[in-house]
């Protein structure tokens, strides 16, 4: 009799090929009745009518290949079991964690760079400062649910009040955008407040579902509070911001000097688009910092203690109601933020820009990355703002290509992009245990 322990493998084997033929042609079934109404019709114009035309080879191509991709995939997963391992403990993971500063400095660098780079241009400064605004979002959301572990899906309500806030400032008391940014942020995080005080005792599907609904209570009353926010009609005329107060105009005002006119030079349009790429890398940047020394307070040590285990944390005295306001308040103050940077690089906002959709993008950003990841948030961030600009080549199959790229992340990366994360606090030296002599 053998002592040598049997390999563990599935159960239906490696060589088990008719089990995965079965799998895969499942599989592909699922994806015929999904690319049948998807893609084997196509509205078409002719003659002043409309018709659908019938595209079978597209269906035929999309079946064939998630029926090749499965059968595949699963032949190497059986012919190449891993080793169990700890979630989030990859090479990636480790390597991201102990490099995060030179990382992080290098990223910055090609972002200040990013405006001079020669394949630079208008629309990629537009796309930087979308992905920016975006990396803000989550990283004041990352408060309430990377740190706190507060799941709040209506994060897009602070969004909206900070960019109405300036909006009717500005129109009602004459306020300007610098003026405007914190009081916008103050006023969002009293609102952070006010949501904070209801949800103390709910956890989990619960808080969700509050929040959820406190995001589409300030949607339904910037709706239809008509007299102040104008309805559906939204406000436009918001002003841009200046540079020190300076414009930037091609002719300004008499007695006053435009940018262009301070320095010496031509003209151009790109000045303001670049303005406000930096002030909202600046924005961003003064986020990362104030959250990441945040996390190394006793505030940020009680956010996580809160979102291991909030039993354990009230029996080390820890007061839970506090701590989960101050991480709604200061998430909803990053929201208001950038709501008022919004405002201001749109120059008009309504409703219809705060939708749900927001407020799960802003959480698919801090889950994809990794909850409580600052260069996580930035990696989701990229994914989910560049991907559908790389996809518009693929006309109407650009959100069916970025969907199917999220499923695939989160199928293989189930715990985020940069799930493994360094202790904010260490008892000891990294490796000084190691060294130590037995």
């Amino acid at each position: 009799m053998s002592l040598t322990p049997a390999t563990p493998r599935s159960a239906a084997g490696p060589l088990d090929l008719p089990a995965r033929l079965r799998d895969a042609g499942l599989a592909a079934f699922v994806a015929f009745m999904l690319f049948l109404p998807l893609v084997g019709f196509r509205l078409e114009g002719a003659e002043g009518r409309l018709g659908l035309a019938w595209r079978p080879d597209w269906v035929v191509i999309g079946t064939a290949a998630v029926f090749l991709g499965h059968l595949a995939l699963s032949i190497v997963r059986s012919l190449r079991p891993r080793a169990v391992r700890p979630a989030g403990a990859g090479p990636f993971g480790r390597f991201v964690s102990r490099h995060a500063l030179w990382l992080g400095g290098a990223g910055v660098a090609f972002a200040l760079a990013l405006p001079f780079l020669p394949f630079s241009s208008r629309y990629v400064i537009d796309v930087a400062t979308t992905l920016l605004i975006y990396v803000m979002l989550g990283w004041g959301l990352n408060i309430v649910v990377g740190l706190a572990g507060l799941l709040d899906l209506g994060y897009v309500a602070f969004y909206a009040v900070g960019a109405y806030s300036f909006a009717l400032g500005y129109h009602w008391f004459g306020l300007g955008f610098w003026e405007a940014l914190p009081l916008s942020g103050a006023l969002a995080a009293l609102f952070g407040i006010l949501l904070g005080f209801p949800v103390l005792r709910l956890r989990g599907d619960y808080l969700a579902i509050v929040t959820l609904g406190f995001g589409e209570i300030i949607r339904i009353v910037l709706l239809n509070w008509v007299q102040v926010t104008r309805g559906p009609n939204g406000i436009s005329g918001i002003p841009r911001p200046t540079f020190f107060g300076i414009e930037f105009t091609r002719q300004p005002a008499e007695g006053e000097l435009a940018f262009h006119q301070l320095f010496g030079i031509d003209y151009s349009p790109d000045h303001r688009v670049i303005f406000l790429y930096y002030l909202i890398l600046a924005l961003a940047l003064l986020t990362n910092v104030f959250v990441l020394r945040l996390r190394r307070l006793p505030i940020g040590r009680a956010w996580e203690a809160l979102r291991e285990d909030e039993i354990a944390c009230k029996a080390l005295g820890i007061n839970p109601t506090n701590t989960k306001l101050t991480a709604f308040a200061l998430g909803a103050m990053f929201g208001g933020f950038a709501g008022t940077f919004f405002a201001t690089r749109q120059g008009f906002i309504s409703p219809e820009s705060f939708t749900f959709i927001e407020s799960a993008t802003i959480l698919a950003i801090v889950v994809l990355g990794g909850m409580g990841s600052q260069l996580g948030v930035v990696l989701a961030a990229a994914v989910i703002v560049l991907l559908p600009e790389f996809g518009r080549e693929f006309e109407q199959f650009r959100m069916l290509l970025f969907g199917a790229a999220m499923v695939g992340i989160m199928v293989w990366r189930p715990r985020g992009l940069l799930a493994h994360r360094e202790p904010t606090v260490r008892l000891h030296v990294r490796g000084a245990h190691e060294e130590r002599p037995r």
